[in-house]
C-alpha cells in the first residue's frame, strides 16, 4: 500500500497495470505481421512522449480502481506472477519476425527489449527496501541504453544508471 515512484499510483496500482501491461504483451505476440518495423527499440519510446499532453487523470483512476477490486494487495501479486508465468513460456517460443503493436510494427527483438525496459521502470518505481527484490543488471543497462538513446543531448555518463532511467523515465527531476 506504500507509494511508488508512479505518479498517482501505490505500490499496488504499479503492480496491476504491470499485470495488464503483461496481458497486453500476451496479445501482441501473437500479432505477426509480414510488414517492415515502424518503430525499433528506442523509437517505440518517443510515440509514448509525443503523447505526453494526453490527460493521465483517467489511467490513473482507472488502474487505482482496478487495484481496489482485489481484498488484499498480495492477491493482486498472485495475479500478476500467474501472468508472469504466462508470458515467459510465450516469450520463450516467440519467433524471430514482426508484431503489429499499438499503431506500430516492431520486431520482435525489439519488442521484448520494450517490455523488459517497462519493467524495469516499474519495478525502480516500486521504490522497494536495498536487494528486496533486487533487479537485474542487464535490465538496467538495456533500460539505460534506451534513455540514452531518447535523450543523447541530456545524456550523462557519470550518471548512475538507476538515476538516469528514473530522470529519463519522468519520475525524478535533474539537480
Amino acid at each position: 500500500m506504500a507509494p511508488s515512484r508512479a505518479h498517482g499510483w501505490a505500490r499496488v496500482d504499479c503492480l496491476v497495470h504491470v499485470r495488464v501491461g503483461l496481458e497486453e504483451m500476451l496479445a501482441g505476440m501473437s500479432a505477426t505481421t509480414d510488414e517492415m518495423p515502424t518503430v525499433d527499440a528506442a523509437s517505440y519510446w518517443s510515440t509514448w512522449e509525443d503523447g505526453a499532453e494526453e490527460d493521465p487523470v483517467p489511467g490513473i483512476l482507472w488502474t487505482r480502481r482496478t487495484a481496489s477490486a482485489y481484498s488484499r494487495p498480495q492477491n493482486a501479486m498472485e495475479h500478476l506472477s500467474m501472468v508472469g508465468r504466462g508470458v515467459r513460456g510465450t516469450a520463450a517460443r516467440i519467433d524471430e519476425g514482426a508484431l503489429a503493436f499499438q499503431g506500430h510494427v516492431i520486431a520482435t527483438g525489439d519488442f521484448l527489449a520494450t517490455w523488459a525496459v517497462e519493467l524495469t521502470v516499474h519495478h525502480l518505481d516500486l521504490d522497494l527496501p536495498l536487494g528486496e527484490p533486487a533487479l537485474a543488471p542487464a535490465a538496467l543497462t538495456l533500460a539505460r541504453h534506451t534513455v540514452d538513446a531518447l535523450h543523447p543531448d541530456v545524456a550523462d555518463p557519470a550518471e548512475d544508471d538507476e538515476r538516469a532511467v528514473l530522470r529519463g523515465f519522468g519520475r525524478v527531476t535533474s539537480d
